[in-house]
């Protein structure tokens, strides 16, 4: 027999990362989902990329400190094939933030996109505007979170507590083997 449901609360962060713009979302997981805090780190553009990561880096250790982050959540890394470099850039930006999560001892969970939007929607490949309802719903919020990075790194954050909660061997049972 499974085991039942667990009421204990988790603080997730959710991560979406950039070298310009990195969205952070936190939420308290549990028997009801709340909206912590949610926002970004905005990097200089005109300073050359050591110093942006860094920048970032410091930003992101300022989150870490300022609350009891239990679980970590990221976005995946993937690319386009007509902008590889932004994948490069991003490549950076993501490992600077798992860096971050492991100095400060805590691991790191990523999630495809397709799967953070099918989880969310239903649909892999929902647009924005679609995941920003959804996210609006869960998290009962009076507004869509925009920007569209904070929207991301909530969806991400979301997207774990399904993905780890009382309800994940029901996700589990319902996919389709490939």
């Amino acid at each position: 027999m499974p085991n039942p449901p667990s009421s204990k609360s988790r603080v997730i962060l959710g991560l979406d990362p950039g070298l310009a713009i990195t969205g952070y979302g936190i939420i308290r997981s549990g028997p009801k989902i709340q909206l912590i805090e949610a926002g970004v780190i905005r990097i200089r553009r005109d300073q050359p990329l050591a110093a942006r990561l860094k920048e970032l880096y410091a930003g992101i250790m300022e989150v870490f400190e300022s609350l009891p982050i239990e679980d970590v959540a990221i976005e995946q890394l993937y690319s386009h094939y007509e902008r590889p470099r932004t994948a490069i850039l991003m490549g950076h930006a993501r490992g600077v933030l798992c860096l971050a999560a492991a100095n400060s001892g805590k691991a790191v969970h990523s999630y495809a996109p397709t799967k953070v939007k099918s989880l969310l929607t239903g649909n892999g490949r929902a647009p924005k505007s679609q995941m920003q309802l959804a996210i609006q719903q869960q998290l009962m919020l009076k507004e869509v979170p925009d920007p569209p990075d904070v929207a991301d790194a909530l969806a991400i954050a979301l997207c774990h507590h399904f993905a780890t909660g009382p309800f994940a061997e029901l996700l589990k049972k319902s996919r389709k083997p490939l």
